[in-house]
Formats: C-alpha cells, sequence, structure tokens
C-alpha cells in the first residue's frame, strides 16, 4: 500500500502504524509540501507518477480565537491548509484509485465540526467542510474508492497542550466520560482500519473517537 499521511502528532502516529502493517508511507515535509500554497500542492502531486493506493488528510492549522478577532489571514490559511489543500489531493489522486479499482480516502475531521465551542468558529467550518466532502465522495467514487473521516476529541498532542494550559486539560480530562485524553495512537489505530482491506464496507462516515466526550 501507498499512503499519504502528516508528519506529526495524529498524522505521526498514523504513519509508525501503517508502516508497522508494511505500507509505503510518504510523509513530504513542509518544504515538500506547502499545503497552505496551492502551487506547491500542484507540483507535488505532479511529482507522485505512480499514484497512491491510500491519502489520509491529516494536517491542519487552528488559532482559537473569537471570529470578530480572526483576520484575513487566519481564515485564508485555515480553510486552504485544512479544507482546499484535501480537496486539491483527493482531485488529484481519485481518479487514479478509481481506475486501479481500489482506494482509500481518510480525512481527520474534529469534535467540533458536530459540537459548538467558541473561538473555534473557522476551524469547526473547515472541519465541517472535511465532512461534506467524505460523504460526497463516498458516493461519487463508490464502489472502488471507500472515503470515510474520523473526528478525535481532545487529544493528548502538542497542538492541544499549545492551546490549554496544564489546569485546562485537567479539567478537560475530568469531563470526558472515560476520564482522560485519547493517545494518538487511539486514533492512529481506527484510521488505519478504514484505510485497510480489512474495511470492505464502511464508507461515506465519520467516525467519532472522544471517550465519550460528545455524549455528556
Amino acid at each position: 500500500m501507498r499512503g499519504r499521511t502528516a508528519p506529526r502528532g495524529i498524522g505521526a502516529a498514523i504513519a509508525e502504524n501503517f508502516t508497522r502493517h508494511g505500507a509505503k508511507v510518504l510523509a513530504p515535509s513542509r518544504e515538500e509540501l506547502d499545503l497552505a500554497d496551492a502551487g506547491s500542492v500542484r507540483g507535488y502531486l505532479d511529482g507522485l507518477s505512480a499514484g497512491a493506493d491510500i491519502l489520509v488528510n491529516c494536517a491542519g492549522v487552528n488559532w482559537p480565537r473569537p471570529l470578530r478577532e480572526t483576520d484575513d489571514r487566519v481564515l485564508d490559511e485555515t480553510l486552504e491548509v485544512n479544507l482546499a489543500a484535501p480537496l486539491r489531493l483527493v482531485r488529484g489522486l481519485a481518479p487514479g484509485m478509481a481506475a486501479r479499482g481500489y482506494g482509500r480516502i481518510l480525512s481527520v475531521s474534529s469534535v467540533w465540526a458536530l459540537v459548538g465551542r467558541k473561538g473555534r468558529v473557522v476551524y469547526a467550518a473547515s472541519k465541517a467542510g472535511l465532512e461534506g466532502m467524505t460523504r460526497s465522495l463516498a458516493l461519487e467514487y463508490a464502489p472502488d474508492v471507500l472515503a470515510n473521516a474520523v473526528a478525535p476529541g481532545y487529544v493528548a498532542t502538542d497542538l492541544t497542550r499549545q492551546n490549554n494550559t496544564p489546569e485546562e486539560i485537567e479539567r478537560i480530562a475530568a469531563a470526558i466520560p472515560l476520564r482522560r485524553l485519547a493517545t494518538p495512537d487511539e486514533v492512529a489505530e481506527l484510521a488505519v482500519f478504514l484505510c485497510s482491506e480489512r474495511n470492505s464496507y464502511v464508507t461515506g462516515q465519520v467516525v467519532v473517537c472522544d471517550g465519550g466526550f460528545t455524549c455528556a
């Protein structure tokens, strides 16, 4: 299998899990693939002459702030990296998957596309777009390509620690029915299953992985 993933956090865990299962993983650096630059995405796709069997859209940016304090730079980069770049990657790779008769597309969304939180308007909009993309892709490329999304809740990553103080993380954990944040590996296990040949019937779905957070 050939896959695509982001190089850190949840993406790193997904890449490591794929590697353990024998996949050839491509995890381009920012210099090789700048998701905020449409030209960089086009150039990267032009260099993938062999295509890919699996595409994982995992990279993302998130600047928590009220919408009134969100300038166009933040708005443009969030939508470009979190939504437009995945659409371009799918557009470039999905036709080849369909032509070969096999493919898996997975996008990493967020519980903030499902429930609201202050300061996440633009981020939530970008992730909700990924989920809408997933459902339409499942229809457009069936039956050869399966498209799904994973919506993690709070995960113990650098980004979570960057956006929350240790005290806030303690309060967050207490509000999760399982009383802890997810590990990146737990999200990766789910992602790899959805992208594997073991998954032969799940498509067009957003699978929530949040320890019961959205149920509380």
